[in-house]
This record gives C-alpha cells, structure tokens and sequence, in this order.
C-alpha cells in the first residue's frame, strides 16, 4: 500500500453532502484537505475541454474540512484502466497542472 503524499493525485469522497473530488493533493493536516480539482461528475467535460484546448471553469484551489472527509485514495491504475491522470495525459500529452 502507497503512502499518499503531497502532489500525489487522489480522489476524495465526501458527505454531506456526498461528493465525489478528482485533483492534486496540496495539503492533509488536521483542519482538513486542501487539493487542486474538480468535482468527479464534471471529469468528462473537463477531458473533452482539455482535448479541444478549451477553457474549462471549475478546476481550482480547494479547501474540505476534515469532518467532510469519508475517504483519500490515490488515483491510480486498476489493471488494464488507466488511472485518471494518466488518461488526461494519453489524450491531451498535457498533465493537470498544466490547466
């Protein structure tokens, strides 16, 4: 099991309400997660945007409190899926940090 650690790319679940957040981690503390992406449901359209060299708006700087916090995971490859980032960078060459 990897360690998650600062600019590792996660995917946070959150409650209330239930939220699902795709980005970079930038900080864990005891406050909460600071991370830099978006809401899952819009990876889609951020992929098709990033594709077309399209501006996108709802990627940024984001804070979550810890008592939000259901559970951090790496984003990472399961099997023959790729992981998210890594199909970010398979259609458009670019990495995240680069939008």
């Amino acid at each position: 099991m990897s360690k998650i650690e600062t600019d590792d790319h996660v995917i946070l679940v959150l409650h209330t309400p239930r939220e699902k957040i795709w980005g970079v981690l930038r900080e864990i503390n005891s406050a909460g997660v600071y991370v830099r992406g978006l809401d899952l449901n819009a990876f889609d359209e951020f992929m098709r945007a990033a594709a077309a060299n399209e501006t996108f708006y709802g990627l940024g700087e984001q804070f979550f409190p810890m008592w939000r916090i259901e559970k951090v995971s790496l984003d990472e490859a399961d099997g023959d899926i790729p992981s998210l980032h890594e199909q970010l960078e398979n259609k458009t060459g670019r990495i995240l940090a680069e939008f």
